[in-house]
């Protein structure tokens, strides 16, 4: 009998991949497709449609599927997401001040309700009143309600209270904290709450596209999503918690290094077309932030790879900083579509307008950019002001030019805000039409590059002289900045994951010395511990130069275009519970996790049941997220310090971790 089939999928900001790949053969083919924002399907099934054919399998002999996305780690680093109330029980508006919850927050709604419950799990009288009063009206001011309560992981009974009343009175989806972390520190994890309920419709929308498509495709196989510490959930698990896949797509691409290279030990770089992911193998493992992952400004309770990312890409935005004498790029951290892109795309609008604009006989401030919607729903423009909603109606799918589209410099700011909620896409010149220009790339519009070049060297230095005499020299300075700006990332994560923050690589003039072999009475040099693994589609056009830069070993695996996908088809299903034995009073204790909540007189009995409950709870969890056969580990932390000649207990915490591969189709 032919072996099972497992096909990967991962969708980028950019593109989306597909591998096929048999346990027993390896890698039978792989492909790539423009994501289609505007409907995820079309680029998930280009995608699937060519690497069946490549392959010449047949789509029934498929027994498993895996997605792996950038999607959710793309929206936070831009600071995008759709608009969500966060509703705060036994909190004060006070602690909208720590964790950077406030300013995540913004704008968007926040309710305040008296209860919460105390470290223990007793409670304050909880009030729904604010809640009821509001429920009529916040369905038309947002798209998500995310509920944080005060000492919830130790007694979520308030959270499910408020949960419960919002589903009955709407249709909103809703997250609970409890849910999305067991630790404490109530504003992070409201922080990680609010998130979370941003990123659910984009994660719905991509889910659902792949669930269509397979379905009409005929391939009826489980669907799992990796999850950003390189385990797998059910896609019913991502859908209720998105904020699990955030770091996803650069933590398959860790599992697909260490697949595809065999190396154990290595530093991997993932260049895409909006980030630069950067993290270590250890053992053969991603190494693991504990304290909570944190992508863009915000840090998160959820357990990920310690993944440092970066606003670095193919797609970044080419800036230049106009004050000083001498031109000076910047790459990132906004993506941009690339020129030549969506030259691609609408050529006769795209040529066209970049062809008028070098006509005129000065630069003008917008020349080289177009705004695009990115396609999302209408409901997801829920709550744009008037000013905001007049110009949005305005902007098309196709590209136009921003020097049509604007009336005047308020819109700027009007139409920043519409890109950050995810509605509209600037177009502009990228990292990737310098490549177009200087031959390196050759997969969309090279002329739209070349005239998008031609515009920005029109630009002037502080000085007054012209950035760059030809397309070609604008190119080669592109380059080496985005070489530079990825030996500063790589160097940034590996030193903060050994805690010295006192070395800026961005800033350092020993560091910019060696890099730049300047030569000098005291020569500075620097390496790495361990090898470079380079992935992403731009890899192998990038990374030779980044490595040369940091004097080090690199490998760019065969297949490194699509090795979030392959990541995506080899790792496991892993869950974990958590349950706590407190001592609020002498021979009192009390057992809270797993859904359990227990006073039991006896300090051994107590911990039995913990550890009980937490391995049950794993087992379960593990079985319901597609596990076949999870294998239990077991492990404990008791503070239980010796005070006046007696043991105290402060906190014992039982850990549970079950893990296995996925169930295939016909198991």
């Amino acid at each position: 009998m032919a072996s099972p089939l497992f096909l990967g999928i991962d969708t980028g900001g950019t593109y989306t991949d597909a591998v096929l790949y048999s346990e027993s053969e390896g890698i039978l083919a792989s492909a790539k497709a423009l994501t289609t924002r505007h409907d995820l399907a079309v680029g998930v099934s280009e995608a699937v449609e060519t690497v069946i054919a490549h392959s010449g399998a047949a789509a029934a002999r498929i027994s498993l599927v895996s997605l792996s996305t950038t999607l959710a780690t793309n929206a936070l680093v831009e600071g995008q997401g759709g608009r969500a109330a966060l509703v705060m029980i036994g909190f004060s508006e006070d602690d909208l001040d720590r964790d950077g919850l406030g300013d995540a927050l913004g704008n968007d709604p926040v309710l305040f309700l008296p209860g919460g419950h105390d470290v223990h799990g007793r409670e304050t009288p909880l009030d729904l009143g604010t809640l009821e009063q509001r429920l009529n009206s916040l369905p038309a001011e947002v798209s998500a309600v995310a509920i944080a309560g005060y000492f919830a992981v130790r007694n979520p009974a308030h959270e499910l209270a408020a949960r419960d009343l919002i589903r009955s009175r709407t249709s909103l989806p809703v997250t609970c904290s409890h849910d999305l972390s067991s630790r404490l520190g109530g504003p992070r994890r409201a922080l990680t709450t609010l998130l979370n309920a941003r990123l659910i419709s984009m994660v719905a929308r991509l889910i659902d596209a792949t669930v269509g498509y397979l379905t009409q495709a005929g391939i009826d196989a489980p669907l799992m999503v990796v999850r950003g510490d390189g385990a797998l959930i059910s896609a019913s698990e991502a859908l209720l918690r998105p904020i699990e896949t955030i770091l996803s797509g650069p933590a398959a691409s860790l599992v697909g290094a260490r697949h595809l290279t065999g190396l154990s030990d290595a530093v991997v770089s993932d260049i895409g077309g909006t980030t630069t992911d950067v993290a270590v193998l250890e053992g053969g493992r991603p190494r693991l932030d504990t304290q909570g992952a944190t992508v863009g400004r915000y840090r998160t309770m959820v357990e990920a790879v310690a993944m440092h990312t970066f606003g670095l890409g193919g797609d970044s935005e080419v800036s230049l900083e106009e004050t000083g004498l001498d031109a000076r790029l910047t790459l990132g951290p906004r993506r941009l579509m690339p020129l030549s892109l969506a030259g691609h795309l609408c050529p006769d609008v795209v040529l066209q307008a970049l062809e008028r604009q070098l006509r005129a006989p000065y630069a003008g401030r917008l020349d080289g950019r177009f705004a695009l919607r990115t396609g999302l729903p209408d409901a997801l423009a829920a709550g744009l002001a008037a000013q905001e909603s007049a110009l949005y109606a305005r902007i098309s799918r196709d590209p136009q030019p921003l020097d049509t589209v604007l009336t005047g410099t308020s819109q700027r700011a009007t139409l920043d805000r519409l890109v950050s909620r995810g509605l509209v896409l600037i177009a502009g010149f990228t990292p990737s039409d310098a490549m177009h220009v200087l031959g390196r790339q050759s997969q969309w519009n090279a002329q739209a590059a070349r005239l998008g070049a031609e515009l920005f060297t029109r630009r002037k230095t502080g000085s007054g002289n012209q950035i760059a005499q030809t397309p070609a020299d604008l190119a080669e300075m592109i380059s080496r900045r985005l070489t530079r700006q990825s030996a500063e990332a790589i160097l940034t994560a590996l030193l903060a994951d050994q805690e010295i923050n006192s070395v800026d690589p961005a800033r350092s003039v020993a560091i910019d010395r060696a890099l730049e072999r300047t030569p000098g009475f005291v020569r500075f040099a620097l390496s790495l511990d361990r090898p470079l693994v380079a992935l992403g589609a731009s890899a192998p056009v990038h990374y030779p130069a980044v490595a040369e830069m940091l004097d080090v070993e690199s490998f760019v695996p065969v297949h490194a275009g699509v090795a979030n996908a392959v990541g995506a088809v080899v790792g496991q299903v892993r869950k974990t519970a958590i349950a706590f034995v407190t001592e609020p009073e002498e021979g009192r204790y009390s057992v809270n996790g797993g859904g359990e909540a227990r006073i039991l007189a006896d300090r051994e009995e107590a911990f039995t049941f913990a550890r009980e409950i937490a391995a049950a709870a794993a087992r379960a969890s593990a079985l319901d997220s597609g596990a076949e056969n999870p294998v239990v580990e077991s492990f404990e932390q008791v503070s239980m310090p010796v005070i006046e000649g007696h043991e105290t207990l402060v906190e014992a915490r039982f850990t549970a971790i079950a893990s296995g591969r996925p169930r295939i189709a016909g198991n």
